[in-house]
């Protein structure tokens, strides 16, 4: 049986619903305890295989947990306890480039994370876990192939920034960050990626565009971002979304 386990958040509270009502399915939900905190999972059974829905905004109230506080090695280590073949980060991200307007799913195929805190499960024991490619080609394509048909297109090789927000960037950030090489700009998948590459587990991005980064939106370098605007674009996504995990699991994973 496959497994998949997905790690998701801005826009996607309702993602499990949504992949529930796409294939003939059954959920339930879990928790997983960790060191680093209690985790929920919403695992929903499919005549294809199993997905383990991970909200990484979860916390134990109705608040959603911000950027800058998430515990990513909770979430990563519990996604990984489930065993999955195939680990998949879907992310709202800002757009630097016109081929990903919001509105569009992206596949990622390469990370620009300079920020400054550590994320590692091997704080007692130096270990040293390869990023030269930190997205599964083979995986992605299928995500990419599934894109071009239901969306008549896929961004290549899209390239990820990590920032930690909670605030959106600046201009200029997105301007430097653009010369560095990024095409889009994030707050959650620089950890993510970074733990999962110690677990050894092949991994996806899905990049959402919800949003022009700041200064992008095309006639307009001055429009501002607002979350509730960025999280209602990001919502629109999900049912692409949920074509791609069931495209996933009827592959050979």
């Amino acid at each position: 049986m496959n497994r998949i386990a997905v790690l998701c958040g801005t826009g996607m509270s309702a993602f499990s619903t949504a992949l529930s009502s796409s294939v003939e399915a059954t959920s339930e939900i879990v928790n997983v305890e960790s060191k680093w905190g209690d985790v929920p999972i919403n695992v929903v059974r499919t005549l294809s295989g199993e997905v383990f829905v991970i909200d990484r905004h979860h916390s134990p109230g109705e608040k959603r947990t911000p950027p800058h506080a998430i515990e990513h090695r909770a979430n990563v280590y519990a996604a990984s306890s489930c065993k999955p073949d195939l680990l998949v980060s879907v992310n709202s991200v800002g757009s630097m480039i016109e081929t990903m307007p919001p509105g569009t799913i992206g596949v990622g195929s390469g990370m620009l994370d300079l920020s400054e805190k550590p994320w590692t499960f091997h704080d007692e024991d130096a270990f040293h876990s390869d990023r030269t490619n930190p997205f599964d080609n083979q995986y992605s394509d299928i995500c990419a192939k599934t894109l071009t048909v239901k969306q008549g297109g896929a961004p290549p090789r899209v390239v990820v920034a990590q920032c930690i927000g909670p605030q959106f960037e600046s201009p200029h950030e997105i301007d430097a960050l653009e010369r560095l090489g990024a095409n889009v700009v994030g707050m959650t998948l620089g950890p993510e990626q970074r733990l999962v590459s110690e677990t050894g587990i092949p991994h996806v991005s899905l990049l959402c565009s919800s949003n022009w980064a700041a200064g992008r939106t095309p006639g307009e370098p001055d429009a501002e971002i607002d979350h509730e605007s960025v999280d209602s674009m990001a919502s629109n996504m999900r049912d692409l979304v949920s074509n791609c995990i069931i495209a996933l699991l009827s592959g050979d994973l």
